[in-house]
């Protein structure tokens, strides 16, 4: 579910290390909301990541 309709942003996917050096495996999700879209005239839910909403990449439905 983490990932964005819009852009195609997803999960990544790196290594936490701790105070002793000990590497653990650890994800960064998207801020991904749920919100209603305007595709093709007919409004719908998505989710759509944060920076796709603040840039106004999609119409928001009212």
């Amino acid at each position: 579910m983490a990932k964005c309709e819009v852009c195609g942003k997803g999960v990544s996917f790196g290594k936490k290390y701790s105070h002793s050096h000990i590497r653990t495996n650890r994800q960064w999700k998207p801020n991904v909301q749920r919100v209603k879209v305007v595709v093709n005239g007919t409004p719908r839910k998505a989710y759509v990541c944060t920076r796709c909403l603040r840039s106004g990449k999609i119409e928001r439905a009212i």
